[in-house]
């Protein structure tokens, strides 16, 4: 797991090989339910990601959360704020508790993202996950297209316009992304998370189209199977080729020779999301573990000596 880091360490991103480096794929700005979600997605399929939370999101004002799926009594907003960090850095996120100052284009065409505190990580994409404010973004607003005029009795302010990103989250900037504040959403933690994992989708399919992936095969989808609901990989591996095969135009611009390497790693990527009973066993008690990291010791302490005394009466 990726240690939280805090406003006194120097940022770094540590890869598989242990290099260090003030460069990621995606920076998130905004560590709420949807900064996280996007983190969750972007980090699962392999991308470099960095959130950034300053932790003042909307849900802080928050008094206990009974609405989000999956909590049938509800959850107080501390355990529910450490579990959507814990799970994004679970996934390979970074997380650095630094309020996001400024964010311009940098030299290299991607974006260069600078704290209050004056430090620096360069990106090849930005994800605006912030409900309240956006000022960071006035670097990169040259058309003057994202920001409107707002008066109130004698104040004017300039505001972010909702209405700058489309319902994917994609911008006329390219590789800005707005997964909050925005239109199409409501105020909700819930479909904040949803919105999130939207955009965050539309990151990596617009990656795999950069990665030479054809329209039909560009299309993403987070989904982990039980092996019982496929037949033999050979098999299935052939029933792939042939959807794949349907699905990709045939005016693509791919040779047929990088065609067929594109959709064998892609059938490749599928067939890795099939898991055996004995592992789907696997993962789920190392979730119940995960989970019980976040309940109160005196809690769990209780629950075992009632479970015990009932175990005892029977």
């Amino acid at each position: 797991m990726i240690a939280e880091i805090d406003d006194s360490d120097q940022l770094s991103n540590s890869n598989s090989d242990g290099h260090k480096s003030n460069s990621f794929d995606v920076v998130v700005v905004g560590g709420g339910p949807a900064g996280a979600a996007v983190g969750v997605f972007t980090a699962r399929y392999g991308l470099d990601t960095l959130i950034f939370d300053r932790g003042n999101s909307s849900l802080q004002r928050c008094a206990f959360l009974e609405n989000f799926l999956g909590f049938p009594a509800g959850i107080d907003i501390e355990t529910f704020y450490a579990l959507m960090h814990d799970h994004a850095m679970e996934m390979g996120c970074a997380v650095r508790s630094s309020l996001v100052e400024t964010v311009e284009r940098a030299d290299s065409g991607g974006f260069r993202v600078t704290t209050q505190g004056g430090d620096t990580v360069d990106t090849v994409r930005v994800v605006a996950a912030t409900r309240y404010g956006g000022e960071y973004l006035h670097e990169l607003d040259e058309a003057n297209e994202m920001f409107e005029t707002h008066r109130k009795g004698g104040d004017k302010r300039e505001l972010f316009d909702r209405d700058y990103p489309d319902h994917d989250g994609r911008t006329p900037t390219d590789g800005l992304y707005i997964a909050s504040p925005t239109a199409s959403v409501e105020l909700q933690a819930l479909s904040s998370a949803g919105h999130g994992a939207r955009v965050a989708r539309a990151v990596v399919e617009d990656v795999r189209r950069e990665r030479g992936f054809p329209e039909g095969l560009s299309g993403y989808r987070d989904w982990i199977r039980r092996e019982g609901h496929s037949p033999n990989t050979e098999s299935l591996r052939d029933k792939l080729r042939v959807k794949i095969d349907r699905d990709v135009p045939d005016d693509t611009d791919l040779s047929a020779e990088s065609l067929a390497e594109l959709r064998e790693r892609e059938i490749d990527r599928r067939l890795d999301r099939y898991l055996s009973a004995d592992e789907i066993q696997r993962r789920t008690e190392r979730s119940h573990d995960r989970l019980l990291e976040h309940i109160d010791d005196d809690r769990i302490l209780a629950a075992a000596r009632e479970i015990r005394a009932q175990r005892r009466s029977n």
